[in-house]
């Protein structure tokens, strides 16, 4: 008989994905799997709700005004989550957005099901959707980043791209063939159940072990200190600046000028779909790339891949053959996974953990909240200046702002920490090892000193909090333990 010890096995509740890699920890693994199912539904539920009004009177309009009634209450509440993501253990902020989101889905779909959905009863639910997602957002990504250490951050973000890209692509497509097949009304109950599978997962995350945040002041003081944590980083406020013209010209020529140009000049709504398509397999095959490659100045290579996301509108203008079309969304699809793993990663080592969900927040609202005034002014703009002008003129201006952001030193200079610094900072935090200490101010963090190849990223950690009493509502929050569950 062999006496060899037995292989340690992985929790049943971490099989929920294929094979996961050995730094994957219990918790990653369940945060990704409950995100590969919301994903899922969520993007089948996006063209079930569109069909929804369509196949109860509404017209083009209605269902903008659904959209609509979905993105404007994300936008007022982002910052209000950020700061509740930052008080509350993270872990129940995300299982309540879930819930709302499971509520709202499930009363749109006894509506259409029922028959007699009104406008406004619709829009209701979307809003109530996108308050959920407004708390919801801030708080996966600081919950996410939490579970594994600093050293593997950039390939955990990677992982969990190629899961949630898989998943909008799948999504999109066998949520489209239930619309067909068993209608809106079934496709959003199916959502309803995924986001409560969701919930479910996430009430199982293991976190006994991980100490309690410091408590902070008042909500309102928890926003004014995130805004001047944000003011306080250059290289962070002027890439979020960035990023609010970038995703509104980008919003505005992929929803707006895309399917006008398909519709004129590339023989339907077909080729569209098909370059829409080949932007989510770009989205994979870059998660895929980042996942072997680590660039060490991580923002400079992050810039840099942004230019090309000026392509898909220079394409439109052009306009390119369906083909050309497609190889450009490919391409600024994979570069806008470069730039989203090296962001995160980037965030993740400058962040104090405690302060994350506000600076998500932040990063959230300068990236969508100039989408609408872009998509509303696309037809102005069009009638004003032609299309083809237009889209060369948003063409020039991602070009002009990614090229300004490279005059921020940090950018340039910004660069990922060695290994073993990360080991020595996850290993002797004072959150893991040491006496606990009294609250105290928190002293200036994330300051780069040098230029160059030789920049140095230096960041002071968080005072730690008392340890919570066993038993205690605290001993339940994650805090900035990086631990295997």
């Amino acid at each position: 008989m062999s006496t060899a010890p037995p292989t340690p096995s992985r929790p049943p509740a971490a099989r929920l994905l294929p094979r996961m890699p050995d730094w994957a920890s219990r918790n990653f693994t369940l945060l990704t799997s409950a995100a590969f199912i919301t994903s899922l539904g969520s993007h089948g539920a996006l063209i079930a709700a569109a069909f929804a009004v369509l196949e109860h009177g509404g017209d083009a309009g209605d269902v903008g005004l659904v959209a609509a009634a979905r993105t404007i209450p994300l936008i007022l509440f982002l910052l209000v989550g950020g700061a509740v993501a930052d008080r509350l253990p993270r872990h129940r902020v995300m299982v309540a957005a879930n819930l709302l989101n499971c509520l709202s889905q499930a009363a749109f779909a006894v509506l259409v099901l029922a028959g007699s959905p009104l406008l406004w009863q619709m829009m209701l639910l979307a809003a109530l959707g996108g308050t959920g997602q407004a708390f919801f957002s801030p708080a996966a990504e600081g919950m996410l980043m939490a579970t594994v250490d600093r050293r593997n951050a950039s390939k955990a973000f990677a992982v969990f791209r190629v899961t949630m890209n898989g998943a909008t692509i799948g999504g999109a497509a066998l949520g489209g063939a239930m619309v067909a097949v068993i209608g809106p009304g079934w496709v959003l109950a199916v959502d309803a159940a995924a986001f409560a599978v969701s919930a479910g997962l996430r009430t199982l995350l293991d976190l006994s072990g991980m100490p309690r945040r410091a408590p902070g002041g008042d909500l309102l003081a928890d926003l004014r200190d995130g805004w001047r944590e944000a003011l306080a980083r250059p290289w962070f406020w002027s890439i979020v600046a960035q990023f609010s013209v970038v995703v509104a010209v980008v919003g505005a020529a992929e929803s707006v000028y895309g399917p006008l140009v398909a519709r004129d000049h590339l023989g339907g709504p077909a080729p569209w779909g098909f370059a829409l398509a080949a932007f989510g397999v770009g989205t994979v095959v870059g998660a895929v790339v980042m996942m072997r490659w680590q660039p060490r100045r991580l923002l400079l290579a992050g810039t840099l891949s942004v230019f090309t996301l000026a392509l898909p509108s220079a394409a439109l203008a052009v306009p390119l053959p369906a083909l050309g079309l497609a190889g450009v969304m490919f391409v600024s699809g994979l570069a806008i996974e470069v730039f989203g793993v090296a962001w995160i990663t980037t965030m993740h080592q400058e962040i104090p953990e405690e302060k994350f969900s506000r600076m998500s927040a932040y990063d959230w609202l300068g990236s969508i909240g100039m989408v609408p005034l872009a998509t509303a002014l696309a037809g102005p703009a069009e009638s004003a200046f032609g299309r083809s002008n237009a889209l060369w003129g948003g063409a020039v201006l991602i070009v002009l702002v990614t090229a300004a952001v490279l005059f921020v030193p940090e950018v340039r200079t910004m660069t990922r920490r060695p290994p073993e610094a990360e080991a020595a900072e996850d290993a002797g935090t004072p959150e893991e090892s040491g006496p606990a200490a009294e609250p105290g101010p928190v002293p200036a963090v994330d300051t780069v000193t040098g230029a160059g190849a030789g920049a140095v990223v230096t960041a002071a950690t968080s005072v730690p909090a008392p340890a919570p009493e066993p038993g205690s509502d605290a001993a339940d929050s994650e805090g900035a333990a990086r631990r295997d569950g």
